[in-house]
């Protein structure tokens, strides 16, 4: 083999690897300003969210309930998206108060059942009553 050829291969190697790194350049810029895209339009979305305002009391039709009986909703107090926002000792009172509210609830419709087949209460339902 003449020398001049380890010359051209050397040189079609080495032309062949800057194309295959010009290649993943390409495709690594264009997957680069995708993600700065997509990071722009959820950064647009985060911009718009509601505040972490109180929901008005008149808007109860749109509040729905757990309980399948409808007995002693507890409303909701911040709006949809919102509690991420919220701080924590917020959140904590309105579980703990969510929390206290249905088992009130329970305890009540526990109070009223037993009455309703003449059942003997639970103390404990007496002394909170």
């Amino acid at each position: 083999m003449p020398w001049w050829t380890w010359i051209l291969i050397w040189i079609a190697l080495i032309a062949l690897s800057l194309l295959f790194y010009l290649v993943l350049g390409i495709r690594l810029f264009r997957k680069f300003m995708v993600t700065v895209r997509e990071l722009g339009a959820a950064g647009e979305k985060l911009g718009h969210l509601p505040e972490a305002s109180l929901v008005p009391p008149d808007a109860g039709a749109s509040e729905a309930t757990d309980d399948p009986d409808g007995d002693a909703a507890f409303p909701r107090h911040l709006a949809p998206g919102a509690a991420v926002f919220a701080s924590p000792h917020r959140m904590r009172h309105d579980y703990r108060a969510s929390k206290a509210s249905r088992a009130e609830a329970r305890r009540q419709r526990r109070i009223r059942r037993k009455a309703g087949r003449g059942q003997p209460q639970r103390l404990r339902d007496i002394e909170l009553g």
